[in-house]
């Protein structure tokens, strides 16, 4: 949509004390409260804005800097200066919650995405991808391209084979995981790779060389706290769910039943609590599964996105004959896709894909062959790695004002914020006032939390608004938990990697890594690039 330039209703006083810079922030920020500056429109130049005004131009561009940083403004450079989108937040009680039409109940058991950010609210709810600067000229290119590949008559439950090779040969690169096509098995998403191995675990045709023989009923641990989707899913596949305790490390290998079918663990950035699992864990784990004859459900969650930190293997790549690798494009390109994989050794795989072909389960034809085109034209590595320098820009946000307070901030798009159990809910509700919406971690337990704080994600905020909506956070953590509410389960050695992140590194001559004081119009501190 096309911005118009807009002329302020702006009106200076020379014979008044206060600074001009003063008088103009005010009078934009007045005009932008009132509405007589809509959100979208452009101002003047900062050259043009001081010739209409009679003052320097040192007046207008001090005053649009402060206005930037308050979240007023926004704007790239070289292409203007916009009245922020959605300004500084309103203060609503709650984020408003649209009826549902025809009086239809509501899909969810929360707003959706869509309704909290109509409503004006900063959505800081784990889970989600940035899907808002994906290049446009490159999924166009994929779509054309599958829709001019005719419909198969018989699709094979695996995928297609192009994209199984292409997505080998992805994980290959980006996780050192050395499989081939035959390795490969083209899902939905991460939760259609959890239903296809329930769905395995409970029928005839069991898994091979296990030690028991296949059953409608079986126990399967999930991490506790832990993805809920994966419990609600193998529960529906008639699992025994065993809440598998976990640390600032991840899953605890010493703690598990010996009598559990499989277990699902996040060993590349734990959920919520944010651990990487520690390789002497992962060789526990695997030594565990061997001895006990039980299989283990690797949820690749979060690994494209680490931050400072070398990678860690992948359980697959230590002992494919104990492990079923789950990943998904849902985080790295966009939740609509609907595009994931299962890795597991062949015997393995041809039997997931004969209890996929039963329950007539496949993922789309058209969606495989942009995915392929994606894959094969390096678009998609392209996207990531834009993605990366993106997602460290906001994280250092995070640290900025939260810093020693946040753990689990070393990989992904989300990171704890531990409090005491009865500072959780006045920090929910003040954040809700001021139009932030965050979760805590109850969602995330199976039965009562063991670990209390708020999981924060910044996978759909943008610069402005994530900046403000931190301020909002620490406001109301000092004002509700104050220092009490300071380094939680992550640990003391991951309140010292925050810390770090924030303080200047080595050669920047006092500088923070984001380069202090030299933002860019979205408010975000300009980003290092990453260590390699």
């Amino acid at each position: 949509m096309r911005r118009h330039l807009t002329e302020p209703p702006v009106r200076l006083d020379r014979a008044d004390p206060t600074p001009l810079t003063a008088q103009l922030s005010g009078a934009l920020r007045e005009a932008m409260a009132t509405g007589a500056l809509r959100a979208g429109e452009r101002l003047p130049s900062s050259r043009a804005l001081a010739g209409q005004l009679g003052v320097s131009r040192t007046v207008v561009t001090d005053a649009y800097q402060q206005l930037y940083a308050e979240g007023w403004l926004d704007g790239r450079h070289g292409s203007g200066t916009f009245v922020a989108e959605h300004g500084p937040l309103p203060r609503p009680s709650a984020p408003a919650r649209p009826r549902p039409a025809h009086g239809a109940e509501p899909v969810r058991g929360r707003p959706s995405r869509d309704e909290v950010r109509r409503a004006g609210v900063v959505d800081l709810r784990a889970g989600a991808a940035w899907v808002r600067d994906h290049d446009r000229a490159a999924l166009r290119r994929a779509w054309r391209h599958a829709a001019e590949i005719p419909p198969s008559d018989d699709p094979d439950p695996r995928g297609h084979p192009g994209l199984r090779a292409l997505l080998a040969e992805h994980l290959r690169r980006t996780r050192g995981v050395r499989v081939g096509p035959e390795n490969v098995l083209v899902t939905r998403g991460t939760g259609n790779g959890i239903d296809l191995v329930g769905a395995l675990t409970a029928s005839r045709e069991g898994w091979p060389g296990a030690a028991t023989a296949p059953t409608a009923r079986f126990r399967a641990g999930v991490e506790e706290p832990g993805y809920g989707k994966a419990r609600t899913i193998l529960a529906a596949r008639g699992a025994e769910i065993v809440p598998c305790p976990v640390d600032h490390d991840g899953i605890r290998p010493d703690d598990l039943s010996d009598d559990l079918a499989l277990v699902y663990t996040t060993p590349a950035h734990q959920y919520p609590l944010g651990g990487r699992l520690p390789l002497p864990r992962r060789e526990r784990l695997l030594a565990w599964a061997r001895r006990t004859g039980a299989v283990v459900i690797e949820d690749d969650y979060d690994a494209e996105f680490r931050y400072d930190v070398a990678p860690l293997p992948a359980l697959y790549g230590l002992d494919p004959e104990r492990v079923v690798l789950l990943g998904t494009l849902s985080k790295t390109l966009d939740p609509d896709l609907g595009i994931g994989w299962v890795v597991a050794e062949p015997d393995l795989l041809h039997r997931l894909a004969r209890v996929r072909a039963e329950l007539s389960d496949r993922t789309s034809g058209p969606v495989q062959a942009a995915t392929a085109l994606l894959l094969e034209r390096g678009d998609l590595d392209r996207h990531l790695r834009r993605m990366r320098l993106e997602y460290a820009r906001r994280r250092a946000v995070l640290v900025e004002h939260l810093g020693p307070r946040i753990g689990g901030d070393t990989a992904g798009l989300h990171v704890l914020l531990p409090l005491p159990e009865e500072a959780v809910a006045p920090v929910i509700a003040a954040a809700a006032e001021e139009g932030v919406l965050v979760e805590d971690t109850s969602s995330t337990c199976h039965g009562d939390p063991s670990v209390h704080g708020l999981v924060i994600g910044y996978g759909t905020a943008g610069g402005t608004e994530l900046r403000r909506a931190c301020e909002v956070l620490a406001r109301a953590v000092e004002r509700h938990a104050g220092e009490r509410g300071g380094p939680g389960p992550e640990s003391d050695r991951s309140s010292r990697r925050s810390r770090d992140a924030a303080r200047p590194r080595p050669g920047t001559r006092g500088r923070r890594s984001g380069r202090e004081g030299e933002r860019d119009p979205e408010g975000l501190p300009r980003p290092t690039r990453p260590r390699r």
